[in-house]
């Protein structure tokens, strides 16, 4: 019979603060086993001693590198991946020999802990089993003295290896943000919560728990003193502004303004002059979250991103923001007013009471974009229509196509297929039929401006709805429309 491998969570690093469970686990087994560095210290362990016992062995795994550089061929993935597949061997000795084998990990073995490497490599032929432990970041937060979060708001856990642009886009989308890893990556983490505006709110929170625990504001960190057993911790935000005071009950704040703006259907070369302007006056962003992440960073500004179906939520959202003083900008991929935030903005100001100015700058639609790329399909009378029937029914939709096709006008077609709608193409190709010939060309784009990019030609008789997605745009032609060397085009004269 093997024994059983047990990932335990230590905890921050006070002894008194293992669970139970893990103290006993640690007692009870034959094996215990831990990570170091060459120097052979480990951190793990001296939490872990005063649960050892004599007689149990142990298992000192130490790593071949951690900061320095290496000679292995496969580099520094190389040498870790090969010592991580050693030390999984060596423990499977010891499991396939009956013993069961304790893996000591600071913090949550699950919680960017080093058990997860034996984990992963021996869960399919043992029993394994993880016991958690309290997380360095409910630690720091429990020395600091301040909630983390409260309520609806979002906490964000990231590593401080990610790109500082990344990092600063990730810490203005959210309320409270705890970024682990420093050490080294403690100048980049500074610079992106400077650049969200958040390094004022930040705070440093150095070996919490241990008995030399330090805790300060970020800003005031000299980056020479910061260990890796650190982290930058964003706490919550309203109970910052209960405790300063920041907002009085009652007290009389201009309105601000709500700008709705296109992005247009893809990178930054086709955003307007306008538009980028309005975007880097903002105090806050509002939008859905893909949306949001074109729009770079600016110093101060907040973000508060959403899903794709709560809209009427979102222009609530940027209405009361307004309502506090602040410059806001809700963002839309091509143009708001087409299928986008703009009516959804101007229905929630016409339900509430105030006077929140609501301005709407264009983009370039996802039609037009579409349109470019084939010739000029759109020279001539056509209409938009969308095929969601997810805010009006389907019978409504084909009474337009109908009407549409019978009055010979282009159609550009919004929304043609998603992951549940998936006949209503069919349909309306079938309803388009009775009016136009089987040749009429048609253009079928997708992702136009972005890197998925492709745009082909075909006919409305051979279209086929199943290589139709969500991200598609179509472009049906009319009677009129025509297609020479390879261009797409409709001429102004019927």
């Amino acid at each position: 019979m093997t024994g059983k491998l047990w990932g335990v969570g230590l905890g921050p690093g006070d002894p008194e603060l293992l669970t139970v469970k893990a103290a006993r686990l640690i007692s009870d087994a034959q094996v215990i086993a831990y990570h170091s560095a060459r120097h052979g210290r480990s951190i793990a362990r001296s939490v872990a001693e005063p649960y050892l016992r004599e007689g149990q062995i142990e298992e000192r795994l130490v790593y071949p590198v951690t900061t320095e550089t290496t000679d292995h061929p496969g580099g520094y993935e190389g040498a870790i991946a090969e010592f991580y597949e050693l030390s999984a061997k060596r423990l499977a000795e010891h499991l396939d020999a009956g013993r069961d084998v304790v893996v000591l990990c600071e913090g949550d073995p699950f919680f960017y802990g080093s058990y997860m490497y034996m984990h992963e490599r021996l869960c399919d032929r043992y029993d394994a089993e993880a016991v958690p432990g309290v997380t360095s970041v409910s630690a720091a937060a429990a020395v600091l003295g301040r909630p983390l979060v409260q309520r609806d708001e979002v906490l964000t856990v990231l590593p401080g290896t990610l790109p500082a642009p990344e990092l600063a886009r990730r810490l203005a989308d959210t309320e409270a943000a705890a970024v682990l890893k420093l050490g080294r990556t403690f100048g980049s983490v500074r610079e992106a919560l400077a650049e969200s505006g958040r390094l004022d709110d930040a705070y440093y929170v150095e070996r919490a728990t241990w008995q030399a625990q330090r805790v300060e504001p970020f800003a005031e960190v000299d980056p020479e003193s910061v260990p890796y057993f650190s982290l930058a911790l964003v706490p919550s935000p309203a109970y910052a502004a209960r405790k300063t005071g920041i907002v009085e009950a009652g007290e009389p704040v201009a309105a601000g303004e709500v700008v709705v703006v296109g992005l247009g259907p893809a990178g930054p070369q086709w955003l307007t002059p306008e538009a980028a302007e309005a975007l880097e006056a903002a105090d806050h962003l509002v939008g859905y979250g893909p949306y949001l992440a074109k729009v770079p960073q600016r110093a101060g500004q907040q973000r508060h991103a959403s899903g794709n179906r709560v809209e009427a939520d979102r222009a609530q959202e940027a209405l009361s923001l307004a309502r506090s003083g602040a410059r806001v900008a809700v963002v839309s991929s091509g143009d708001p007013g087409v299928f986008a935030m703009a009516s959804a903005v101007l229905e929630q100001a016409a339900l509430q009471e105030g006077d929140v100015k609501v301005r709407v700058l264009p983009g370039v639609t996802a039609a037009q974009a579409a349109a470019s790329k084939v010739g000029a399909p759109l020279g001539h009378d056509y209409c938009v229509l969308s095929l969601s029937d997810r805010l009006k029914p389907w019978e409504i939709i084909e009474k337009r196509l109908d009407a549409a096709g019978m009055a010979d006008l282009v159609i550009a077609i919004y929304n043609p297929a998603s992951r549940t709608r998936t006949t209503q193409l069919a349909q309306a190709q079938e309803i388009l039929l009775r009016h136009r010939a089987p040749a009429t060309p048609v253009a079928v784009a997708r992702d136009v401006g972005g890197p998925e990019e492709s745009v082909r030609i075909t006919t409305l008789g051979e279209l086929d709805p199943s290589t139709v997605d969500m991200r598609c745009l179509l472009i049906i032609g009319s009677s009129r429309t025509r297609v020479t060397n390879g261009q797409m085009w409709t001429p102004r004269t019927y």
